[in-house]
């Protein structure tokens, strides 16, 4: 079972955010190809915008027989793969590596960078790896 956000009000409203929901399948569907999109945000982000418009494309999305099992979870338990932990924390890493070690990006903006993604971390880290 899950818990859906209560559906909004207007027309127009649910329309935007059906058109963002659309969008970000897409992007992530695209991230699923592409290294440097991500691909879980995205789907996040669209199950959330589906929740609160659409409970047809909300149920879609937690259907689908690629994408649905891994944010079904997130949306019932908040459980995030260890896979996913250690390819985010990876790359991550990697990231912050290359930027400090082949860019010319001021100390402000790797602080910045580095103050995101340890936040980034810490949130993905908390997190239970398995369903209870």
């Amino acid at each position: 079972m899950t818990v859906r956000d209560p559906m909004v009000t207007g027309r127009w409203k649910r329309l935007g955010l059906q058109a963002f929901g659309c969008l970000c399948v897409g992007l992530g569907c695209m991230g699923a190809v592409m290294p440097v999109l991500p691909t879980t945000p995205f789907l996040l982000l669209a199950l959330w915008a589906f929740a609160r418009s659409s409970p047809r494309f909300h149920d879609w999305l937690l259907n689908h027989p690629k994408l649905g099992p891994f944010i079904a979870d997130w949306e019932r338990d908040r459980v995030i793969p260890l896979r996913a932990k250690v390819l985010a924390c990876t790359g991550m890493g990697v990231s912050l590596i290359w930027v400090i070690g082949f860019s010319a990006a001021p100390w402000p903006a790797i602080l910045t960078m580095v103050a995101v993604m340890a936040y980034g971390a810490w949130f993905i880290l908390t997190h239970p790896s398995r369903r209870p």
